[in-house]
């Protein structure tokens, strides 16, 4: 089957998608149902479906190739171009667009336009060089290199050649192997249209036989150190992020398989939030995220955000991220956030939702203020990250 004849299975986050029987092979239902079911719940033809098949997102979106055949593409429901502001500030994509020029149509149009920007701006530093740096070595020489090891030379007088350390400065360094390895990654998703994909491609080519191809985590990407020499590599390195975090393991063996590229939504939702707080922090105040609270060595757990005082550290604010919109707050989310407030000695919890509800929370347990605030997704978001700080009391605005 040629590549514009191949089937697309459409999908929107969290809204149940039915199709005909004979739209989707049984053996593409089986490979579905093996390999991603943590991220699509799927129903075979039954009487209950009536004799139709139904699937439905977990909160991913992205692109999924079942087999060369049949793809499934997951919208989001968040508008394009916020999703792509979302991803901007959760990865710290500080990249100047000219005025009007990210109006993307479709998420394969948001992932290729980043892939362009990254394999353009590598290739802008092959041409400039890329950053070398100077790494330890230890080898036998015929001559004297550095430091020569005196008791392994003592110990074996007849050998002509001295064990000798040595600093040999180098390209081959982790700073530009993750580069290599992104673009080798993205050349594997079979996401990106041809022009993208021969940019991608000669972007791989130009760090090929300069830096060894080694699989990297997207958590290499963070706490890098940076400096005059190196500076313009933080933005790489934060597009390399995005796409190793967003980038699944393949299910099938070979290296021409294309991999799945899944955007978790609710991961994102809690970065971004993170992020935008970060930069838009109330005077007086500081944003702490991830915080790790620990019972003992084998019980901890992490706080998605805290707000706290500048002058006393204290916690004003415990903040936690929900990517849901239900008709009512779940108990458990309740309990949990209550817990995370009695843990830190801090009076205001406040959960956070992407759209207004129905029932919104403001409850008093003990000492502790519980309440639902939104930080809505559905129009400018940084509008939307005004009002919800408008929603705080005054005195954190003050």
């Amino acid at each position: 089957m040629k590549p514009e004849s191949r089937r697309i299975i459409e999908l929107t986050e969290y809204q149940l998608a039915t199709f005909e029987r004979d739209f989707i092979p049984e053996s593409v239902g089986d490979k579905i149902y093996q390999n991603y079911g943590k991220e699509i719940d799927i129903e075979f033809p039954n009487r209950k479906t009536k004799d139709k098949w139904e699937l439905k997102s977990k909160g991913r979106v992205g692109n999924i190739p079942i087999t060369p055949e049949f793809h499934i593409a997951i919208r989001p429901k968040v508008p394009i171009n916020n999703l792509f502001g979302m991803l901007e500030y959760a990865y710290n994509l500080k990249i100047k667009f000219p005025q009007g020029s990210i109006q993307c149509q479709s998420l394969q149009e948001s992932y290729e336009r980043l892939a362009n920007i990254l394999a353009q701006k590598i290739l802008e530093r092959c041409r400039k060089g890329l950053y070398r740096d100077y790494l330890s070595k230890t080898e036998r020489l015929a001559y004297i290199r550095g430091r020569v090891d005196l008791r392994s030379a003592l110990q074996k007088p007849w050998d002509v050649k001295l064990k000798c350390h040595y600093h040999e400065q180098t390209g081959d360094i982790e700073d530009n192997q993750i580069l290599a390895w992104t673009l080798f990654m993205i050349g594997r998703s079979g996401v990106c249209g041809e022009t993208v994909s021969s940019t991608v491609r000669k972007a791989f080519h130009a760090l090929q036989g300069f830096v060894t191809l080694k699989p990297f985590k997207s958590s290499a990407c963070i706490d890098r150190t940076y400096h005059r020499l190196n500076q313009d590599y933080q933005l790489l390195h934060a597009l390399c992020r995005f796409f190793l975090d967003n980038t699944g393991p393949s299910h099938e063996k070979g290296d021409r398989e294309m991999l799945p590229f899944l955007i978790d939504m609710a991961n994102l939702y809690e970065q971004f939030v993170a992020e935008w707080l970060k930069a838009n922090t109330p005077k007086g105040f500081f944003v702490k995220q991830q915080h790790r609270v620990t019972h003992d060595p084998n019980y901890f757990y992490r706080i998605d955000l805290l707000l706290c005082d500048i002058a006393t550290s204290k916690v004003q604010y415990v903040l936690d991220t929900k990517y849901k919109a239900p008709d009512k707050i779940d108990n458990k989310d309740i309990y949990q956030i209550v817990t995370y407030a009695h843990a830190l000695n801090c009076q205001n919890a406040i959960l956070i939702y992407p759209q207004n509800l129905k029932q919104p929370l403001d409850i008093k347990n003990g000492d502790i203020r519980v309440r639902s605030l939104t930080f809505s997704l559905d129009s400018d978001l940084n509008e939307a990250g005004k009002t919800f700080l408008t929603s705080l009391p005054q005195k954190i605005l003050s």
